[in-house]
């Protein structure tokens, strides 16, 4: 007697095949129906063998917008998809205006919100199943990254906790998960943040500046300091720092070479003028897409745009040569600080901290690993010194 297991069928989603038949098919999420695979002419895709013409079939469905819930009648008063995502962005708009997330955020939601509701508005929300999202998503030709498709899920979450939490509706997507985060760790050298000086004018200049030696987040917090959130101490500068991404104020001391920038722009943004410390030439404050402008044209100067690791440069790398600079020691004579110090001053918290810098560049979370296997600096040291031998080494143990 055969002791072989019968193959499983493939989830929901995917193309699989019936050998009664001898086709392929599909099965939407939330149906248990069985919708057979059609070659380009209209026929039916025969024969185990032909795997790939059946997920060629299946994504011409999902491309031609076939790939939807079809919904069954609502019960009156019954919360449908649609009325969730309203709600939400209804309140992203009394947010947004009252200051308590970024403009940025709002308008995201509302785009992903309202893709959401092209693809299944009607939908009641006790009918909604995860693999509906998952394949509102892969319906986006153009959504290919794990970040967009986290963006994505993070704002219909979020969406469904708010109804869950102000109006009682069942959130349907509980728990969905979203893509490992792959932050794109890049950071300026010395000579490349000379570089970024040179290339553009006075006011994006001092932005820049004070980016990479603050860390702050571009645009939801440097781009917000007045000289009412500067408190001169005895030590020195510090910024009372407000970020719309975690709702948080934290205070942090600044170099002394960002306290004297701030100084010289207090001049003409006095306290109480409610003027943003770092403008643009025509006086207002940096926005994103003026500043994601602007930096796209100093690669663009710099001949970075064609370099396959500078071309990735942004703003936001400014953050991440701060995080860098600090974990290694670049303006500490080699110490460099903590994750827990770390957080404090970029306004993370030590884990998203560690996850995002400490595990590439944390001296205090790869020091101790070297350690333990008898590897401390002063042996990593001898050992350069010895890379010729060790490698002639290995090539005569490899012969």
């Amino acid at each position: 007697m055969s002791t072989d297991r019968p193959q499983r069928r493939r989830p929901r989603g995917s193309a699989w095949y019936w050998r009664q038949t001898g086709c392929w098919y599909y099965t939407p999420p939330g149906t248990k129906d069985r919708i057979p695979l059609l070659d380009e002419d209209g026929g039916r895709i025969r024969g185990e063998a032909n795997r790939k013409a059946a997920e060629l079939a299946l994504a011409r469905v999902k491309a031609a917008g076939r790939w939807r819930p079809a919904p069954e009648p609502a019960q009156e008063n019954q919360w449908l998809v649609a009325r969730a995502c309203s709600e939400y962005i209804q309140h992203c708009e009394r947010a947004a205006a009252n200051g308590t997330i970024s403009k940025g955020y709002r308008d995201e939601a509302t785009r992903y919100l309202n893709s959401l509701c092209s693809y299944c508005g009607a939908l009641p929300v006790d009918q909604l199943k995860k693999g509906h999202v998952n394949l509102w998503i892969e319906s986006h030709e153009t959504w290919r990254s794990a970040a967009t498709h986290r963006n994505a899920i993070a704002i219909v979450l979020a969406a469904f906790n708010h109804a869950q939490e102000m109006h009682g509706a069942r959130n349907p997507v509980k728990g969905l998960k979203k893509p490992l985060a792959q932050p794109r760790l890049y950071s300026f050298s010395a000579d490349e943040e000379k570089a970024v000086y040179r290339a553009t004018g006075e006011p994006f200049r001092d932005f820049l500046f004070a980016a990479i030696h603050t860390g702050l987040r571009p645009f939801c917090e440097l781009a917000r300091i007045t000289a009412d959130e500067v408190v001169e101490s005895e030590r020195g500068m510090m910024w009372r720092v407000y970020s719309s991404k975690t709702k948080k104020t934290r205070k942090i001391p600044v170099k002394p070479e960002v306290a004297e920038l701030a100084r010289r722009l207090m001049a003409t943004a006095p306290r109480r003028s409610g003027i943003a410390l770092f403008r643009n030439s025509r006086g207002g404050a940096w926005k994103k897409v003026t500043g994601v402008a602007r930096f796209l044209a100093i690669k663009r100067r710099l001949g970075w745009d064609t370099n396959p690791v500078k071309k990735n440069y942004s703003c936001y790398t400014c953050r991440h040569t701060f995080a860098h600079r600090m974990l290694s020691g670049y303006w500490n004579g080699g110490a460099g600080c903590s994750i827990e110090t770390l957080a404090e001053l970029i306004g993370d918290t030590p884990k998203v901290a560690f996850d995002h810098y400490g595990r590439e560049w944390g001296q205090h979370y790869q020091e101790p690993l070297w350690a333990a296997i008898g590897m401390s600096t002063g042996q990593m040291g001898r050992i350069s010194q010895q890379d010729g031998n060790t490698e002639d080494a290995i090539d005569n143990d490899d012969g």
